[in-house]
């Protein structure tokens, strides 16, 4: 998964202004408790942070891929 990837999942899934305050304030405890930001400004994965933040707010499966029902969903590691 790629960065614009990543941000384009945060806007279509968790919708783009609230789902922007949830990555740069939501701490995650998966990603030692950092936000999903500062996880990426670390170096993080962005699909490790997706997953992360898809597991924290309970996001189903089959609506963590956005509107694209073609689009392949990353494997976790």
């Amino acid at each position: 998964m790629r960065y614009r990837e990543f941000w384009q999942l945060v806007d279509e899934v968790l919708g783009s202004a609230h789902g922007r305050v949830l990555v740069h304030e939501l701490v995650l405890p998966r990603l030692d408790g950092r936000t999903a930001e500062q996880a990426l400004d670390a170096g993080v994965e962005p699909r490790d942070v997706w997953h992360a933040l898809c597991d924290e707010l309970d996001v189903p499966d089959p609506q963590r891929w956005g509107a694209d029902r073609h689009r392949q969903a990353p494997p976790r590691r």
